[in-house]
């Protein structure tokens, strides 16, 4: 049932440790100009993007009850991701505003899966407490747009690695759970055939 509503556990896990190795690039360096942490945000959230659409698109067992809500997403989230490639001087505040509208949407999604799992996932808390990470960041860069550059890049840096971690740890709950599953169906006993 929980692959159903979710999908497979490693698509968690690239998509967690994605955003870790994006969060720890952005922490290793701080001092990263402003193009270059744009043009890192944005093929984070193109791959992001493009790997939910294509899960939608291709059926697969996880998008079936959202489909609307997951295309809407991938959308965005490649759309975001290309606004920032093609114009890659785009201004601090723009920037700030960008993040903070995907970190917002992706956190409420989150959310949102999160009380609809709360039934079929031990510990559906992990997607809750990364979506309340996510609007909490979101808020963070709204409520203080003009913080300093390295203050920001800090601040994404490590939303990045502890979100990243929290989705890495679903991952590995979905894991642990689908082995349970997959060895309690294997050890049912087989019926015989005439």
């Amino acid at each position: 049932m929980i692959v159903l509503l979710i999908g497979d556990w490693r698509k968690l896990a690239v998509r967690g440790a994605a955003a870790v190795l994006f969060g720890l690039l952005t922490l290793v360096w701080p001092r990263i100009t402003l193009t270059a942490l744009v043009l890192l945000f944005g093929a984070y959230v193109l791959v992001d993007g493009a790997m939910i659409l294509a899960a939608t698109l291709r059926r697969e067992p996880g998008t079936r009850g959202d489909r609307g809500w997951l295309i809407l997403e991938g959308m965005v989230s490649i759309a975001i991701g290309l606004v920032t490639f093609v114009w890659p001087d785009i201004t601090t505040l723009a920037l700030l505003y960008l993040i903070a509208a995907w970190a917002a949407l992706t956190g409420a999604l989150e959310i949102a899966t999160a009380v609809r799992l709360r039934r079929a996932l031990l510990h559906e808390w992990l997607l809750s407490v990364t979506g309340v990470l996510s609007l909490v960041f979101a808020a963070l860069l709204v409520i203080s747009p003009r913080a300093g550059a390295l203050a920001i890049t800090w601040l994404i840096g490590w939303y990045a690695v502890i979100s990243g971690g929290l989705v890495l740890a679903l991952a590995y709950q979905l894991r642990v759970l689908q082995s349970s599953l997959e060895r309690r169906g294997s050890n049912r006993p087989r019926e015989a055939t005439a």
